[in-house]
């Protein structure tokens, strides 16, 4: 006898459950997968189309772990600008810097740049950096190695370039950040030289940005510095 009126509770309960999470929530077969979830949560098709993560979150749920550890919180950003050197008579010069192109999603990037007083001092080089924390982190560190070459009045040089790089990303995708730099130019040699480079950059548009540079090279003949302010582009 009990077992006839579990039976019927179970039947009379899978049909009033039919009912309410069939029929009430999906009253309509035809409803599209976006219907249905803006009706669960409540929400206006008005709402939902004029919001970008509503939009997104209803064709898939995002794997933020994953956008964390491989979207970057800074940018590739290509930038000219004017260069002063306090250190030559306040000459006047320009700078051109292509920062953080990326193989990928990995952790490995390249750089380069050129800067140039016209008479008196021009520098450039190009490294290759890998950060060794996930690329979404607001705070990284990356080892560096490349070549670098260096001319002023008193001394040049070029060789092997290694150093290392700490970058702090005040806001996501490249809005605003600030890094260090620091590298040497012919290590352990007698012309070596070591440069320090403090930059930070601040976005005026979804895709340009200002950032301005100071620098410090030392070398066994001389310091030189240099103040650069650059219009920055990222792609």
């Amino acid at each position: 006898m009990n077992f006839f009126i579990i039976i019927t509770f179970l039947i009379l309960f899978s049909s009033f459950n039919k009912k309410i999470y069939g029929q009430d929530i999906y009253p309509n077969s035809n409803l599209d997968l976006n219907d249905s979830i803006n009706q669960s949560l409540g929400l206006s098709s008005e709402i939902v189309n004029s919001s970008k993560v509503l939009q997104r979150w209803t064709k898939e749920i995002p794997n933020i772990l994953e956008e964390i550890k491989y979207n970057p919180s800074f940018k590739t950003r290509i930038g000219l600008g004017y260069s002063e050197f306090p250190s030559n008579q306040h000459d006047g010069g320009f700078i051109v810097k292509a920062q953080d192109i990326f193989f990928g999603k990995k952790g490995l990037s390249i750089s380069g740049d050129y800067q140039t007083s016209f008479t008196k001092r021009d520098a450039g080089g190009i490294d290759l950096q890998y950060y060794l924390l996930p690329l979404g982190y607001y705070f990284n560190v990356a080892p560096l190695l490349g070549y670098r070459t260096v001319s002023t009045n008193n001394y040049s040089e070029d060789g092997l370039n290694i150093g290392g790089k700490l970058i702090i990303a005040l806001s996501r995708s490249g809005a605003s950040d600030i890094s260090i730099t620091q590298t040497f130019l012919s290590p352990g040699s007698t012309d070596e030289v070591g440069v320090i480079n403090l930059s930070f950059g601040y976005a005026v548009t979804s895709n340009m940005r200002l950032s301005t540079e100071i620098k410090k090279q030392n070398s066994r003949v001389k310091k030189d510095s240099q103040v650069s302010i650059l219009l920055e582009w990222m792609p």
